[in-house]
């Protein structure tokens, strides 16, 4: 769990000058430390790719329910001509 902590703070920028200097080191001299790297930084990648379609997918049901539902024909009538 401490190493997990520490990656985050060496990608996040937070660790001083003189740590940075030996993580860096660490994961010249270790590969599974670099190994280590590479996979939560991968796994960042992966969660931030399930937010923005989670995101995209939530946003898409709301258009849905403005644009569909005649209880909002109004609002979505003032919101198109805000466009046109």
């Amino acid at each position: 769990m401490n190493n997990i902590k520490r990656i985050e703070d060496y990608m996040a920028g937070r660790l001083l000058p003189g740590d940075k200097l030996l993580f860096d080191a660490d994961r010249i001299l270790n590969a599974e430390t670099e190994h280590n790297v590479l996979a939560q930084r991968h796994t960042y990648t992966l969660i931030e790719k399930y937010g923005r379609k989670k995101l995209k997918a939530e946003i898409e049901a709301v258009h849905q329910q403005l644009f569909t539902n005649k209880k909002y024909r109004n609002f979505a009538q003032r919101v198109l001509r805000l466009f046109s």
